[in-house]
């Protein structure tokens, strides 16, 4: 498969990498580079392509990236006790009161 040959994918990563490219310009990222970075994610996500090409098959697709961040949410606050998570969510609304004091005092 020549370099930039996207026939081996299958319609769903080429959606995929479609759906990843538009977040990356939204986001201000030039075309070209959303779309490498779009294709890196596809890859790093499945494997390459699916398809059948020669010998062997194509493989199921995972979503590893995209269920990572799944994995590792609420386990610092779980391990902590109740008192710990109310004492620390006092303080960050202390905190987001002092600021906004503050940036109410700058304007």
């Amino acid at each position: 498969m020549a370099q930039g040959d996207k026939s081996k994918y299958t319609d769903k990563q080429i959606r995929k990498a479609e759906h990843i490219a538009e977040s990356y310009e939204s986001r201000g990222v030039p075309e070209k580079q959303a779309e490498a970075r779009a294709w890196a994610t596809v890859n790093k996500d499945d494997g390459g392509g699916k398809k059948p090409g020669g010998s062997g098959r194509g493989r199921a697709t995972g979503h590893p990236a995209a269920h990572r961040g799944g994995e590792t949410g609420g386990k610092a606050s779980a391990s902590r006790t109740a008192e710990q998570r109310s004492a620390s969510a006092k303080k960050a609304a202390a905190t987001r009161k002092r600021n906004a004091e503050a940036a109410r005092h700058a304007s």
